[in-house]
């Protein structure tokens, strides 16, 4: 491996850092369509007869929701204005670091942006608050599980199985 590269690749930093900006891009394509998406039906909302007729709580839900839903839509989209405004300047690791956080803030934003939509759909389709309550929590919940704690479960297993392989001169880890 090089020393200067990721961990298991022979790569320059430069070259690493392409990559990650590569694979960061095809990450945030998925959830960017999908924020502008859902950001958008938000928008038409508004515009329906039966929006008049909203109590007020759900008109404040709503009016939240869309806020989230064009913070997640920003945070997305962040990235791509950071790179224009870096290109030709040899920032592409500073570009990788600020996208990063940005992404996870899209993803933040997303997911109660999704949650919250569901509470207001919920609620105006079944009449029954307490059930959009739970099966909203619910969904955030999952996306809770599978977005950030099953991902750092397999980090942490995998860190853990790389070290007792060090440890035991085998393979699955740089042996210095």
């Amino acid at each position: 491996m090089n020393d200067d590269g990721g961990p298991g690749r022979d790569e320059t930093p430069q070259e690493r850092a392409d990559r990650l900006w590569t694979d960061m891009l095809q990450e945030v394509r998925v959830c960017q369509t999908g924020a502008q998406i859902l950001f958008g039906f938000l928008i038409g909302v508004a515009f329906t007869p039966r929006f008049a007729a909203l109590p007020a709580f759900d008109t404040n839900l709503y009016t939240a929701t869309v806020v989230l839903g064009a913070v997640a839509t920003g945070a997305l989209v962040a990235p791509v204005a950071f790179h224009r405004l870096f290109a030709g300047h040899d920032m592409k690791p500073e570009l990788i670091h600020v996208a990063g956080h940005l992404i996870a803030t899209g993803l933040v934003t997303l997911a109660l942006t999704i949650a919250a939509a569901l509470l207001l759909l919920l609620r105006t389709a079944t009449g029954n608050p307490t059930a959009s309550w739970i099966i909203s929590a619910a969904v955030l919940l999952w996306f809770t599980t599978t977005w950030l704690v099953l991902p750092q479960a397999v980090l942490r297993r995998t860190a853990a199985r790389q070290a007792a392989a060090r440890d035991r001169g085998g393979v699955g880890g740089d042996p210095r």
